[in-house]
């Protein structure tokens, strides 16, 4: 995905579209799609201070989407992810008590990784899932999903504003470094899974 959404393709349609070109993409990206987001975000920034985006729809298309993105993922979290471990979840060993205590945790120290979640890239298209999954109550999603998609927004579009061309090739080599080991985790985690699968089976 990164080879075809490049800083050129993302320019042209911040310039053509606007606004909704980065709600849809911050969305979109939150969920489930490999789109760079904080590259994103700094290039509406340095947009912004060109003054070829207008501040105050950029910043509210901004945490519109990431909000949007991240509430999604925890109705997918509390609804199919719910079904698929209440349906499957005996054969990869996830029993009631497995439930509760994954909610106990995320409960007390796991709400952190929604404020946090979003500047680790590949962490935070699983952060709003698991929240549903857990079952976390809603206040406390809203409080700490929500605060940290503001301040995620914040910090990358004032690094494009004030830092430019220079700070975004910067954001692209972390951001293509830390997908990368995410990905490589997220393997490792599926393949645990169903060898624990193929265990109980055979």
């Amino acid at each position: 995905m990164d080879s075809l959404i490049n800083n050129e393709t993302l320019s042209l349609w911040l310039l053509n579209y606007g606004s909704f070109t980065l709600f849809v993409l911050l969305t979109l990206g939150i969920i489930i799609l490999p789109i760079p987001e904080e590259t994103l975000l700094v290039l509406s920034g340095t947009l912004i201070a060109s003054g070829k985006l207008n501040l105050p729809a950029t910043i509210i298309a901004a945490c519109a989407g990431s909000i949007c993105g991240i509430s999604l993922s925890y109705i997918l979290g509390k609804t199919v992810g719910t079904f698929f471990i209440t349906k499957y979840g005996y054969w990869l060993g996830i029993r009631e008590h497995h439930l509760q205590k994954a909610h106990n945790w995320f409960e007390h120290y796991g709400k952190w990784t929604l404020f946090f979640g979003y500047f680790i890239p590949g962490i935070r298209h699983f952060t709003g899932v698991s929240a549903g999954i857990t079952n976390l109550e809603l206040q406390e999603f809203f409080l700490y999903a929500y605060t940290g998609a503001v301040i995620w927004v914040a910090t990358f579009l004032s690094i494009g504003y004030f830092f430019g061309e220079y700070w975004l090739s910067i954001i692209q080599k972390i951001e293509i470094g830390v997908e990368e080991a995410g990905a490589i985790i997220v393997i490792a985690i599926i393949c645990y899974l169903l060898y624990s699968f193929r265990k109980k089976i055979f």
